[in-house]
């Protein structure tokens, strides 16, 4: 390993940890020469898995491309490093899962629905790109379809309860008691 400050390929290793999901190893390191200390990552190389591009070509997965792309769309947001690491994670786990040949289009496409869940915005930015927005209608219908879409606050209960399917019967409703009538 050299020296990103001096060019130097003698160091030592100061430290070494496994990574939260054990995917990786990060070792702290110290150049014996300028003292410089830095941090590099270990993880396994996954040459068997292949992207299959838009125009048909072939070309082996690159989970830094893929970290890249979706660090573009979160740039600017109040998203955590962290956030982003576990969303790359998880892709590249059910990619891996899936078989040896994955097309663009369904990284795509798994990029999309967690960016959706996480970040708004940065959905919109990374559907911009991948979906190739041409004009300003097309954002438009993208924000709309996005407004359509009603995120479940896990905090808050629901109001009303969710509408039965035809043809069963609606469970009684509890009628209050309380005869406080808004006191507290």
């Amino acid at each position: 390993m050299r020296c990103p400050k001096c060019g130097s390929r003698d160091d030592k290793v100061i430290d070494s940890r496994q990574s939260r999901d054990g995917s990786s190893i990060r070792r702290r390191r110290e150049c014996l020469k300028c003292k410089y200390r830095y941090t590099t990552y270990e993880e396994i190389e996954r040459s068997d898995l292949r992207v299959v591009k838009r125009d048909r070509t072939h070309e082996p997965f690159d989970r830094r491309k893929l970290a890249g792309s979706i660090a573009k769309a979160f740039e600017k947001r109040s998203t955590s490093l962290l956030t982003l690491e576990d969303m790359v994670e998880e892709i590249v786990h059910e990619l891996e899962t899936s078989g040896r040949e994955v097309p663009s289009s369904a990284i795509g496409v798994k990029v999309l629905e967690k960016l959706r869940a996480i970040d708004e915005v940065a959905y919109l930015r990374y559907a911009s790109v991948y979906q190739r927005f041409q004009d300003v209608d097309e954002f438009v219908d993208a924000i709309h379809t996005l407004g359509r879409h009603v995120k479940p606050n896990a905090l808050q209960r629901e109001l009303f309860a969710p509408e039965a399917p035809p043809g069963s019967t609606p469970a009684p409703r509890k009628i209050s008691t309380n005869k406080h009538h808004g006191r507290v």
